[in-house]
């Protein structure tokens, strides 16, 4: 792949928040304690190269060195100098409920720690909810934003600050009467699911339920019962020589997450009632999944064996070779990406042959100006504190975009509501470049 380094402008919080390690390759990882288990906490050691696999897809980053320049003073800022960072509001009229669930997958052992026992992940559930119940959910804990700040070298932002950062969920909420669809949702290596909380929050104002799901030993910071904050083993063993592996893993571990919430594939053995005790506001026939870099190979990697999928989209991730089931039979798939890794010429080189391979509806979209992390939240919680790329995309329209194109994606294949969003350019967008004739994708 190409390598590419951020700017010299980018410095403090911003090199944090865009340029925090998702590549694999990154070594001393340290965790913290998490008070909440629903809103998982990150921390890493202080680094200032971020480096990426010598070559190939490892991770859908940009591959070499990514340098995240820290030339500004640090310094201990008055929280008052400070905005009270926020996610961007949701589009949808329905009020959004969070609840966790631990699940325990005993026909696998786990692939990165194997004397660990059984597969284990960690699903934050959000959930179309009764207006005015429950109490506001937290983002993350206050210590493992202080971890996350101090082990990178910032210090002129609070850790109570990006702790704070306001959502619009709550805990303990009531649900929703209805059937919703069902989205599934993976983050990508070492990164936590709490960075697609933006995401989640959107699609279930819009009336979906939505699972977010992390995979143990893969990402910083988040807490499992009984064996606490699990270290990010997977991020110093995922190059180009194990990145399939790795994204077939993810596969099964999104397919067992199905299983859980909706019910085992052909019965016995294990039973097939789902473990969520509100899984009857699951439409069954109504399901999707997406993903953020590692979690967009998941992805695909999850449709080509499970025809309970419906439709996909990869955001900014790379796409394992998947042999016989690389055409997903036919099913929508989504892809949405940046452009220096996913453009002409970009430096990832799977997306053409997946594009050539898929034979349903599909489309392929880059958004200008954008980077690695514009899918996620870290791109408006950047924008928040004043470290915009003045020559990129904006973190809060990156945010906009990417809710607007996904949310129209899973309306338009699991709701039968067409949007002219994905039918070709749009004035209203006009960041959004299709690098295939949608006419070309049915």
């Amino acid at each position: 792949m190409n390598t590419k380094t951020t700017k010299p402008y980018r410095h403090g919080a911003v090199a944090v928040l865009l340029a925090c390690a998702l590549a694999a390759g990154v070594s001393d990882l340290t965790t913290a304690a998490d008070e909440d288990p629903a809103g998982p906490s990150t921390a890493t050691k202080t680094t200032k190269t971020f480096k990426g696999p010598a070559s190939g897809p490892a991770s859908g980053a940009i591959s070499g060195p990514l340098k995240a320049t820290t030339t500004a003073t640090h310094r201990q800022a008055p929280p008052q100098a400070l905005p009270r960072l926020k996610l961007p509001a949701p589009t949808g009229p329905h009020a959004v409920g969070r609840t966790s669930l631990h699940l325990v997958d005993h026909g696998r052992r786990d692939p990165w720690v194997p004397e660990a026992g059984a597969r284990e992940l960690m699903v934050t559930l959000y959930y179309p909810a009764r207006k005015g119940t429950g109490t506001p959910a937290p983002y993350m804990t206050t210590e493992g934003a202080r971890l996350f700040l101090e082990n990178r070298g910032i210090e002129d932002v609070p850790a109570k600050v990006l702790a704070g950062t306001r959502t619009h969920t709550r805990t303990g909420a009531a649900p929703a009467r209805g059937t919703h669809p069902l989205v599934v949702l993976s983050p990508g290596l070492q990164v936590p699911g709490t960075t697609l909380t933006g995401l989640a929050e959107d699609l279930t104002s819009r009336g979906y339920v939505v699972a977010v799901t992390d995979h143990a030993y893969e990402a910083v910071g988040v807490a499992f019962p009984g064996k606490g904050i699990l270290p990010c083993t997977a991020c110093d063993k995922v190059d180009e020589n194990t990145f399939e592996p790795a994204a077939l893993g993810r596969g099964h571990d999104l397919s067992y997450v199905l299983d859980a919430l909706i019910g085992k594939r052909g019965g016995k053995p294990g039973g097939t009632r789902p473990l969520w005790r509100h899984a009857g506001m699951i439409d069954k026939s109504r399901v999707g999944m997406a993903g953020h870099s590692m979690g967009g190979a998941g992805t695909a990697a999850a449709m080509a064996k499970d025809t309970r999928i419906r439709a996909g989209a990869n955001l900014d991730g790379p796409f394992p070779g998947l042999g016989a089931g690389a055409d997903l039979s036919g099913r929508p798939f989504l892809m949405m990406g940046a452009p220096d890794l996913h453009g002409p010429g970009g430096g990832d080189t799977t997306w053409g042959p997946a594009w050539d391979r898929l034979t349903g509806w599909k489309r392929w979209a880059t958004l200008t100006g954008a980077d690695h992390f514009a899918f996620t939240d870290l791109a408006p919680l950047a924008g928040q504190l004043g470290e915009d790329d003045p020559e990129g995309l904006p973190g809060r329209r990156a945010s906009e975009i990417t809710r607007a194109y996904t949310g129209a994606f899973f309306d338009q294949h699991l709701r039968g509501r067409p949007s002219p969003l994905l039918n070709g350019p749009s004035a209203d967008h006009p960041e959004v470049v299709f690098q295939r004739d949608p006419r070309d994708g049915r």
